[in-house]
């Protein structure tokens, strides 16, 4: 575009009109107050030489026709009605170009203001203009903006003793500059272009500044931006902070910054080399994840489900087939549901999970795909709702709201659907439906009272994990704890060191465990005591595990098995043998390969909390928390979670364990079980994930009851295991199993719902 030549500007500023344009704060269409101000470039030449003001563009004119056009006329979003109010300056009174700022006071619960400022030219309209203007507004000369005004939140910031015990007021403001055109001059390209919703971007920031504890506005506003960038998927953001409280004779102290995309991938990459990254405030370790081509540049969500055959296999074949075929790179998946069925009833439980993929094929190619797999994988179109292999939808795609004869985005029915909605939280509860303007967890929370009060009432719908490869067995999280019985086939473990070495008495160990009501065993060739040796040879711990395994199965051993190692070829040996879990203390840090044998396996995988290693782990710095012990354990376990994520495993075959007695003294120990289920409660950084814990003859145990040996601290871990029950544990890793059934049966009938 070329550049504009220096013209006089025509100003109408805050003029202040009633109109429907989406909806308010409370997410209610109602007229509210719309704020418009008007920027027109001409030439006052004429009418400044004569003073007639029919020489040029007259002011009360242009005041009358935007107050018409903007009430008696209905706009699904302000990006909308500020085009209309451009199109008409620029093509019914004249102006060679028109810059329009739209604001709705109080759109936002804590914001004096919302709105977006964009500019066109009188050419643009014209019937030479270039149709499709979805591209790259920095080559168009344009630069659209989205803002947010004075947003009033508290949260801890500074660096003096008295600033780090109460929360102060931070006043925010937002300047967003989208990569597209927030509404092209061509109705043809408008007609389906995406709507920018501010109160996503809002409410994860306002949940991210809330609960931040920075000390410096530099350290601040960074981060702010940065999580807008890589969290809300924000091309370019300015981002002022103030400090009303920080100067006694001033307004205010701030900061300002501006980010963009560049600086985001340069800090990653900057990160990757490192081998770090960042994750809410916190450095931890990372692996290199799935890399993302450049033009997969939209993102979509899409909903899976199964109900014939096997289900599972079924899943995970979509999803491969979605990467090989589809050009989609899936990036997240949710937690996995087993629901009934709806609307024709009469066929078996479905499967239904969610996965969000990053995309290069626009919303009709990329239907086609997913007819293509579902018709590759065996699903015949018998009748509408038929039980079938496979069934894929797209929820979203980006914010595109699109009604066509063979595509409706975002999907017609998700709002519902409690069967496509609870997995769809999983992976984006604060994103907001273009069309409901509410948030997915809005959503679901809304269909969960109208379903509590109907006479059908709530569907059971289980949350479950595929745990056990052969047989297919899933295990609903809330109708049970499950016992995970501990086989040590180590001379040096520090309760029951050398006494299953012999293959024989292991596999006796694990059928008479089976017999006291396991339901899992837990095989481990290596100690992870504080102070044992973990740099034996790799074969020697395939040799201590795979013959057990081995035998086990050529018995008809019936329980999953999980192998306890952080060794990538100790695990893909055992998984050949026959285990069906991978339980990790490291969580997949300290073999580089381990996240690729997760991923490739699909099998179930246990995420372990822990620093050091066990020469290192129970060492002053590692037991040192700067901040709150329970926080700093969820920041480091959500980062390993986001590189298992990044590396293809899925979500619902996670389950975390914060490592109890790995680098926590006793007090943080105890802590850990007082706040287990605030770990995942929710709007928790781990929200809804499945918990393990092992607190099985631990030596906070022996410290606080006073038995030194190991072997005798039943009475304790009892205790122990009850507490984990009550803060919603799932799994519980002990060695005295018959007695720990028991403990967990009652616990059971207290605090989980058994209906």
């Amino acid at each position: 575009m070329e550049s504009v030549k220096e013209l006089d500007k025509i100003l109408i500023k805050n003029l202040t009109v009633r109109n429907v344009t989406g909806v308010d704060s409370w997410q209610r269409a109602k007229s509210q107050p719309v704020v418009i101000s008007v920027w027109l470039y001409t030439d006052i030449t004429a009418a400044g030489d004569t003073d007639h003001v029919t020489n040029s563009i007259h002011y009360g004119h242009v005041t009358k026709g935007i107050t018409k056009l903007a009430e008696t006329n209905t706009y699904q979003s302000l990006e909308a009605l500020a085009h209309a109010v451009v199109k008409l300056c620029c093509v019914h009174f004249g102006a060679e170009r028109t810059m329009v700022k739209v604001e709705q006071p109080k759109a936002l619960l804590h914001a004096a203001a919302s709105g977006i400022q964009l500019s066109r030219t009188r050419q643009d309209f014209s019937d030479e203009a270039v149709t499709d203007t979805l591209g790259d507004v920095s080559k168009l000369g344009y630069e659209d903006m989205l803002f947010v005004k004075d947003l009033k939140l508290h949260t801890i910031i500074g660096v003096n003793p008295w600033e780090r015990e109460e929360k102060q007021i931070v006043i925010v403001n937002l300047t967003i500059y989208p990569s597209t055109l927030l509404y092209p001059a061509s109705p043809a390209v408008a007609s389906s272009s995406q709507s920018y919703h501010l109160r996503t971007l809002v409410r994860t920031l306002t949940r991210y500044i809330e609960a931040s504890g920075f000390k410096t506005l530099e350290a601040f506003a960074v981060a702010v931006a940065r999580v807008a960038l890589e969290k809300c998927h924000i091309n370019k953001i300015r981002v002022c902070l103030e400090k009303p409280s920080a100067i006694l004779f001033a307004d205010a102290s701030g900061m300002e910054v501006t980010r963009d995309r560049q600086w985001l991938q340069q800090v990653l990459e900057e990160e990757r080399k490192a081998g770090h990254a960042h994750i809410h405030g916190v450095l931890t370790q990372q692996t290199q994840g799935k890399d993302i081509p450049p033009d997969y540049a939209h993102t979509a969500y899409l909903a899976l489900g199964s109900n014939l055959g096997d289900r599972v296999a079924h899943l995970h074949q979509a999803l491969d087939l979605l990467e090989s075929q589809a050009q989609c790179v899936v990036v997240d998946t949710s937690f996995l549901y087993e629901t009934p069925p709806m609307y024709y009833t009469e066929q078996p439980a479905f499967l239904n999970a969610v996965c969000k993929v990053a995309t290069s094929l626009d919303p009709p190619a990329l239907l086609a795909q997913l007819k293509a797999i579902e018709e590759q994988m065996g699903r015949e179109a018998s009748f509408r709702n038929a039980p079938r292999p496979i069934d894929l939808d797209i929820l979203f795609y980006n914010n595109l709201v699109l009604n066509t004869p063979d595509l409706i985005i975002p999907h017609a029915s998700l709002q519902e659907r409690e069967f496509v909605l609870y997995p769809l939280c999983d992976v984006a509860k604060d994103v907001e439906h273009p069309r409901l303007y509410k948030t997915c967890g809005q959503l679901l929370s809304q269909l969960l009272k109208v379903k509590a009060e109907s006479e059908e009432g709530l569907v059971q719908i289980n949350k479950v994990i595929p745990i056990q490869h052969q047989q297919r067995s899933l295990w609903p999280w809330h109708k049970q704890t499950y016992i995970m019985g501990i086989l040590n086939t180590t001379p040096d473990s520090f309760s029951d060191g050398g006494d299953y070495i012999d293959v024989g008495k292991a596999v006796q160990a694990a059928l008479s465990m089976q017999e006291q009501g396991a339901d899992i065993i837990d095989i481990g060739g290596m100690s992870t005591r504080p102070g044992a040796d973990d740099t034996f040879p790799e074969d020697e711990e395939i040799r201590r595990v795979v013959p057990v395994i081995t035998q086990l199965r050529q018995q008809g051993f019936a329980l999953p098995i999980s192998i306890d190692t952080f060794r990538a070829s100790v695990a893909e040996a055992a998984l050949a043998a026959g285990a069906d879990m991978i339980n990790d203390i490291s969580g997949g840090t300290r073999d580089p390969r381990m996240l690729q044998v997760m991923a490739k396996s699909k099998a179930p995988v246990c995420l372990m909390h822990m620093r050091g290693d066990a020469h290192t782990m129970m060492n002053k710095t590692n037991t040192t928390y700067e901040d709150d012990v329970v926080q700093v354990i969820c920041q480091d376990i959500y980062g390993l979670v986001q590189r298992a994520l990044a590396a293809g495993v899925y979500r619902w075959n996670m389950v975390l364990d914060p490592g109890v007695g790995f680098a926590k003294t006793v007090d943080q120990d105890l802590k850990i079980l007082r706040h287990l289920g605030d770990m995942v409660a929710d709007d928790a950084l781990l929200e809804g994930f499945p918990m393990l814990v092992g607190p099985s003859r631990k030596k906070f145990i022996g410290k606080i009851t006073g038995v030194d040996q190991p072997n005798q601290r039943s009475y304790g871990t009892a205790a122990a295991v009850a507490a984990s029950i009550a803060g919603k544990a799932n799994i519980l890793r002990v060695h005295d199993v018959r007695p720990m059934v028991e403990t967990a049966r009652m616990c059971d009938a207290v605090w989980k719902n058994t209906d």
